[in-house]
């Protein structure tokens, strides 16, 4: 089980979005991480066949993307799925299996078994429209897996959830790891700190790292600091160095910075985590002149 990308590109006009990226996907979960307009939605698209590299080629255990085979082992959650509000649960999923082509006693057991692995078979005969955010999301999860495919590809899945919902959602994802590559695109962090095996982080149409998270933050450990300080002397620092966070305090302006060097005398060295490593890469700091 192993999906390829080959020096894929894809050019918009004068905008190169996927600028020759090369990686192999083999089973678990992956979280696609990166700014708006780094490349992942595209990325995905071509992942999915649903848009043609300019050069380059996907491929699936010699499997192309553009192949009816590929179509058949593959499930996608777009960021945005397209429901039919009074549609129960239920119907909406056979409506769709029968869309695939799935026998109908076959798909009624799938639909049944995917109900509650999403949770949602107490309201099997609930009509869409009254289902919350979290909810359909789950739904748009159990329509992925009606072909029972060995790549499923999922955009902002939890965007728009609550806290308790993006957790469940989280859980599910992480049991889908264990027999098929998931690939999960977000920005936010927590949820792939959170499910991820392995992270790739995106930036102007490349993949910049690839690794587990311990591998990925190795490029920002030691440069985290932590320290309070009178206003003054917060903004000098915040003009020189890139802060990951800032809070107003009784005694003073706590700032979290990255930097290579202790950037003030009260400045205390932190362990790095995900959510620095993002900043790290697309606050713009290296636009703005900052030190890392």
């Amino acid at each position: 089980m192993e999906l390829i990308f080959d020096r894929v590109t894809k050019q918009y006009k004068n905008k190169i979005a996927v600028d020759r990226v090369s990686f192999s996907l083999k089973k678990g979960v992956y979280g696609l991480l990166g700014a708006n307009g780094a490349g992942k939605t595209t990325l995905m698209r071509m992942m999915c066949g649903v848009l043609k590299p300019d050069s380059g080629e996907i491929f699936y255990d010699n499997i192309k993307v553009e192949e009816e085979a590929y179509r058949d082992i593959l499930g996608y959650l777009p960021q945005e799925f397209g429901y039919y509000p009074d549609f129960t649960a239920m119907d909406f999923l056979m409506y769709l299996a029968s869309l695939k082509g799935i026998p109908k006693k076959l798909a009624r057991e799938k639909a049944v078994k995917l109900l509650e692995l999403a949770e949602l078979s107490h309201v099997a005969k609930k009509k869409i429209k009254t289902f919350s955010g979290g909810m359909k999301q789950r739904l748009g999860i159990a329509q992925s897996l009606l072909n029972d495919p060995k790549v499923l590809v999922l955009d902002e899945p939890t965007a728009g959830l609550d806290p308790k919902e993006r957790v469940k959602f989280r859980n599910l994802i992480s049991k889908l790891g264990n027999d098929r590559i998931v690939l999960l695109s977000t920005h936010i962090v927590s949820d792939v700190e959170h499910i991820a095996d392995v992270i790739l982080v995106m930036k102007d149409g490349s993949i910049i790292r690839k690794g587990s998270l311990g591998e990925i933050i190795k490029v920002i450990d030691g440069k985290v600091w932590e320290c309070t300080v009178d206003g003054r002397a917060a903004e000098k620092l915040m003009e020189k160095y890139l802060p990951l966070n800032i809070r107003q305090e009784q005694d003073g302006t706590f700032l979290r910075l990255v930097c290579e060097e202790k950037p003030a005398e009260p400045a205390v060295n932190m362990d790095a985590t995900l959510e620095d490593l993002y900043l790290y890469y697309f606050s713009g700091a290296e636009q703005e002149g900052r030190e890392v």
